[in-house]
């Protein structure tokens, strides 16, 4: 009964995952999330169910659109950019920013693009291939301010999600590098336009079935079990 209930409980816990994973299938940069599992077992050769072995993301490519904002990048291959708040480091694949009154690029939560800053008087902003920022101003011809650098890791799976698109070095993903975009064979930056989610909402309703399957059958394994004590208790009785 333990193993079949365990095994109701690890399924009702990829179903949220997997529910999640397509109520944020819009959301740009958002990264798909797999729950892994584990075998309980005390030493003997049958298992006494399973339990699960925690969350991670997978940071496949998305598809790039172009989304027509005047401050929104993306990276086409590997890589974050690198973000900051409240003297915290972050990094994410998410590039829609927009532009605050200090001159910082910031997302919708608040986390500034690091080293990178727009002066008032740009009335238009480009940004390269490499990462390179140039802007035009009334007073001056265009010149360049700065450039994006982006982040990579060791184990990029290793690193914490801080929620949404945002997630946090960790000893198991390794320190950030930083690394030049635009290099040969190296990751691009795509100017005005953003990262799609990787989550596909076809495999995901597949994932929905194999699950509730899966639930069901377990379920039924409870119910053989609750009806085996029964008859043991009556058995015992007589």
């Amino acid at each position: 009964m333990y193993a079949a209930a365990s095994g109701m409980a690890a399924q009702q816990t990829n179903l949220e995952v997997i529910a999640d994973n397509l109520a944020n299938a819009d959301v740009a940069g958002f990264k798909l999330v797999a729950a892994s599992f584990t075998d309980v077992n005390a030493g003997g050769t049958l298992g006494l169910g399973t339990a699960t072995a925690g969350k991670h993301a997978i940071f496949s490519q998305g598809k790039l659109m172009h989304s027509g904002g005047p401050f929104d990048v993306a990276i086409d291959g590997s890589g974050f950019f690198r973000v900051e708040r409240d003297g915290r480091q972050a990094f994410t694949r998410n590039g829609e920013f927009t532009r605050a009154a200090d001159g910082s690029l910031r997302n919708a939560d608040g986390w500034a693009l690091r080293d990178v800053r727009i002066p008032a008087d740009a009335i238009a902003v480009y940004v390269a291939k490499d990462g390179g920022i140039t802007i035009d101003s009334a007073a001056r011809p265009t010149r360049s301010i700065g450039s994006i650098r982006l982040a990579t890791f060791a184990a990029p799976e290793g690193l914490r999600s801080l929620g949404g698109t945002v997630f946090a070095a960790t000893p198991e993903s390794g320190p950030e590098r930083r690394i030049p975009a635009g290099r040969d064979g190296g990751p691009t930056i795509a100017f005005g336009m953003l990262e799609r989610s990787n989550v596909s909402i076809i495999e995901s309703m597949m994932q929905i079935l194999t699950a509730q399957r899966a639930y069901e059958a377990n379920a039924k394994g409870v119910q053989a079990a609750d009806e085996m004590q029964r008859i043991a208790n009556n058995l015992h009785r007589g």
